[in-house]
């Protein structure tokens, strides 16, 4: 079993920025890649970055240039520094931990409510 643990959300103005961290424990051995997804009211989950063991990402398009996320291995945390924070960009962002591919399953956080004000 592996616990997530979430931080950083808040209430931020257009613009501005916030870092939000994911410190994981217990079963830590078995997680491969991990990521911020985000759901808004109404919407389906999505993605927003992810990273490898490795340290390769991956992010969506609406973020690219604006979210950096990061990984702590000795720490077992994931961050996600966002700048340039949009209205839209107001959700619920969960951590991800997912197993190796050939025997994948997905842990995730609580959630951290984010919200950019216009």
């Amino acid at each position: 079993q592996v616990q997530l643990v979430e931080s950083g959300g808040g209430l931020v103005r257009a613009g501005g920025s916030l870092r939000l961290s994911c410190a994981a424990s217990g079963s830590i051995f078995s997680i491969d890649a991990m990521g911020w997804y985000r759901q808004a009211p109404g919407k389906q989950r999505e993605l927003v970055a992810g990273i490898t063991s490795g340290g390769n990402t991956n992010y969506a398009d609406s973020v690219k240039g604006r979210f950096t996320i990061s990984r702590d291995n000795a720490k077992n945390t994931v961050y996600l520094q966002m700048n340039s924070l949009k209205p839209e960009d107001t959700a619920v962002y969960y951590c991800n931990a997912r197993t190796p591919e050939y025997a994948p399953y997905d842990y995730w956080g609580q959630g951290t409510q984010v919200t950019v004000s216009s």
